[in-house]
């Protein structure tokens, strides 16, 4: 058992229900090379985060801490984010299942101080994850539930046991139906698992919309690609739906939601 003690969890600077980043000059070398720049900050959180994981003590205040964090750090690079919809997350008084589109590793780091200050989180991940050194202590910290993308039918299981049982204590679950991080949104790969994990548990959904590409995707390792301060990152969330009967008009509408987020977004960039 962990001696954890639980702590408030602070929030981003928000303004009303949105999070801008602040205006700021990144230093010489920050704006010469983002991306050195930032991964050395990230190596450090993940390491000081794996560290105390590694000895029990990584709580939910310590990784909205580490979120928040990696957010600055960003930001300190010169990636602005702007992220919206906070107001449809504080009128819930239940657990959730968040459904997004997955676009780059971002969302995986910003999520956690975005979410979690609001209401106890977790995540669907790949087992993989749980073996990385150093991370897979955080990863393993914060109660996941654990796929290996091998065996369907065994996943299916896995979410719809293991997330029923989360959101029956309360915690909410993010869940990317995408089978793959991707620029691109294509709706013919995004599955209908977080609908019908919503369903079964009886809990509404709420839509996710992520603009993520400045933080690309890497040639030979995957999680670190590109910083590009030139974007902007986007994070939305619309209104909670409960689900009725089968879910096909609520999965439409998350579709349509991210649609018209990530059209606007980039229409205007």
């Amino acid at each position: 058992m962990s001696d954890i003690v639980q702590k408030e969890i602070d929030r981003l600077p928000y303004t009303g229900t949105t999070y801008l980043t602040p205006e700021g000059k990144p230093s010489l070398l920050a704006r010469r090379f983002p991306s050195f720049e930032f991964y050395r900050s990230l190596i450090g959180i993940v390491w000081r985060a794996g560290s105390l994981a590694k000895r029990g003590g990584y709580g939910d205040k310590e990784w909205s801490d580490s979120s928040q964090e990696t957010v600055r750090a960003l930001e300190q690079v010169g990636v602005g984010l702007e992220i919206t919809g906070l107001d449809h997350l504080e009128g819930l008084d239940t657990a959730c299942v968040f459904i997004g589109n997955h676009m780059s590793v971002l969302e995986t780091f910003a999520l956690p101080g975005t979410i979690r200050p609001l209401m106890p989180v977790t995540f669907i991940v790949k087992t993989s994850l749980l073996t990385y050194p150093v991370f897979g202590h955080v990863m393993r910290s914060r109660d996941p539930i654990a796929v290996g993308r091998t065996n369907p039918r065994e996943d299916l299981r896995a979410v719809l046991e293991g997330g029923k049982e989360r959101l029956a204590r309360g915690i909410s679950l993010v869940v990317f139906p995408q089978t793959t991080r991707s620029p691109a949104f294509d709706p013919a790969d995004f599955n209908t698992l977080g609908v019908k994990l919503a369903q079964r548990a009886g809990v509404p959904v709420v839509p996710m919309a992520l603009l993520t590409d400045a933080w690309g995707t890497g040639k030979r390792f995957k999680d670190f690609g590109k910083i590009d301060p030139s974007k902007r990152a986007h994070l939305a969330f619309g209104e909670p739906m409960w689900i009725d009967g089968r879910g096909g008009e609520e999965h439409e509408a998350i579709i349509s939601f991210i649609q018209g987020k990530l059209k606007g977004w980039r229409d205007a960039s």
